[in-house]
Parts: C-alpha cells; sequence; structure tokens
C-alpha cells in the first residue's frame, strides 16, 4: 500500500470521483486513499505469467482470470483494493455502489514487494476474507521460488507454502505449477 494521497478523508462516492480523475491507481480504506506504488519489472513478468498460466488453466471452465486493473469492493468493510490477479466464477457481482467494484473473486494474487508485503499480509488479508466467494488468497514472492496458499475450508483459513511443484486450487478444479509462475524470469533478473 502507497502513501495516503494529499487528500482528506472521503466518503465511497467522493473515491470513486476521484479515481475515475485520476492517472494512478489508489485504494480506499476507511475513508483515506492511498496511492499505488509501481512495481518493479519481475514483480509484472510474475503477475502476467500467473495470470496466463490460470487463462490457460481455466480454458473451458466457469471461471476467469482478470488483471490488476479490476477493482475489488468488500461490501463487509466498505474498502476497496487492486490485486495483481484476480480469478472470478460463473459470473461477475459488482457492488451496489460501484459498478466496476468486484464483491465476488474466487482467487485473489497479490505478489509481494518489500513495500507491500505487510500490507498484503495482513490488513488487506482481514478485509479479503471478508468475502463470502474467496477460497484462494496467494502470495507469491517475487524474489525466490516460493507460494504463500491460503485456503478457506469448513474450519476457517489453512496455510500452506509451496517452493516446488503445484499450488492446488481445488475450488477452480485446477493446479498452478510453480515452474509456470516463475517461467523465463532471467531475461528479467533481479528481485522484488
Amino acid at each position: 500500500m502507497g502513501r495516503a494521497a494529499e487528500t482528506p478523508r472521503m466518503t465511497y462516492a467522493d473515491y470513486l470521483a476521484f479515481e475515475e480523475a485520476s492517472e494512478l491507481r489508489h485504494e480506499f480504506v476507511h475513508g483515506e486513499v492511498y496511492a499505488m506504488t509501481g512495481g518493479t519489472s519481475r514483480h509484472a513478468a510474475i503477475a502476467l505469467n500467473i495470470g496466463a498460466a490460470l487463462k490457460h488453466a481455466l480454458r473451458g471452465k466457469p471461471c476467469r482470470p482478470t488483471s490488476g486493473d479490476q477493482r475489488i469492493r468488500v461490501p463487509a468493510t466498505g474498502a476497496a483494493f487492486y490485486a495483481d490477479v484476480i480469478v472470478v466464477c460463473d459470473h461477475y457481482e459488482h457492488a451496489d455502489d460501484d459498478p466496476n467494484g468486484l464483491t465476488n473473486p474466487t482467487l485473489i494474487v497479490e505478489v509481494l514487494s518489500p513495500s507491500t508485503e505487510a500490507h498484503d499480509r495482513g490488513t488487506k488479508f482481514e478485509h479479503y476474507r471478508r468475502l463470502p466467494s474467496l477460497q484462494h488468497y496467494l502470495l507469491v514472492s517475487a524474489d525466490e521460488p516460493l507460494v504463500e496458499h491460503r485456503r478457506r475450508n469448513a474450519r476457517g483459513w489453512q496455510l500452506s507454502h509451496h517452493t516446488e511443484g503445484r499450488v492446488e486450487l481445488d475450488a477452480l478444479g485446477v493446479g498452478l505449477e510453480l515452474e509456470d509462475v516463475y517461467d523465463d524470469l532471467a531475461i528479467v533478473g533481479g528481485g522484488s
């Protein structure tokens, strides 16, 4: 999460107007607006790899990945966020107060960076977990092959870590190969 924008506390309607007029994307939490920080080349490449792998794996299934340009609205908390990759199943549902605010993601993926890692692990997840449709939350390291998988089950959220092989996304009926996530990054170089 970036720093709070130089604006007073806003209503959600004010935020939508502000967001529409801005060239940057912003997140909205408790009336405050936060500018999204730019990602690295490695971060962008990993997010694209994940989106492409999911698009291929979900072909013919009732689920569809979308990019980080899709806003997620959390009606239970009033917050709005952007993630790196989102998967929606069956149909898109939007918030009553935001025609572009998606409320029914099944999978949310965040590629970690030093400036956002604590926020993605903590605050964002605390909001996201209030979305009844959400079944999988992936935190993907940009520095090394490592995916943290939070999966909803009957008892709450189960945590697993993957450094190789496949992350099973049972709610989608597919898996995500770490080989695909980190494919062809030599040309990009560097860490997060």
